[in-house]
């Protein structure tokens, strides 16, 4: 399955659709200047809508601080609890109720390329693909942060 990705980071929209997938659709809100580090422009949750057909979906990312874990995007929708967790510098692992699904790479033209452990649902990908491009995929281990700051640190 093929999905069509859709992403407008300065105006805060993102489409993924395709053949036989559900229509995701991310937006930020009217009139929000976006940050430099996040695709969609956000990382706070009480500023995007997200909805899978239509249905509104609750989305909790997390602040993104100095921990990978601190990167983490959850999504609950049809009872179901997502979440896109950073496992690498460029990768994410999908999971669902806590189950493993996938890893997602954000390639550097924007595609996501996705490594599927079983079978995903039609919803399963066009909820990671859309996760995966608003928020990105991946973060730095906590000791290299912190080396980049203390070089910032150091005139």
């Amino acid at each position: 399955m093929y999905a069509q990705t859709d992403l407008d980071g300065p105006a805060g929209t993102l489409r993924v659709s395709g053949h036989e997938l559900p229509t995701v659709e991310l937006v930020r809100a009217p009139g929000t200047r976006p940050d430099a580090h996040t695709p969609i422009g956000t990382r706070r949750g009480a500023l995007l809508a997200l909805t899978v057909d239509g249905e509104p979906v609750v989305l909790r990312p997390a602040r993104g601080r100095l921990l990978r874990y601190s990167y983490r995007v959850d999504a609950h929708t049809d009872g179901v609890h997502y979440r896109l967790v950073p496992c690498g510098k460029d990768t994410s692992r999908l999971l669902r109720d806590g189950r493993r699904l996938g890893t997602l790479i954000r390639a550097g033209d924007g595609r996501i390329i996705d490594r599927w452990e079983s079978a995903p649902t039609p919803r399963d990908r066009a909820l990671g693909t859309a996760l995966a491009t608003a928020f990105g995929t991946g973060a730095s281990p906590w000791w290299k942060t912190i080396g980049s700051i203390v070089v910032e640190l150091i005139p």
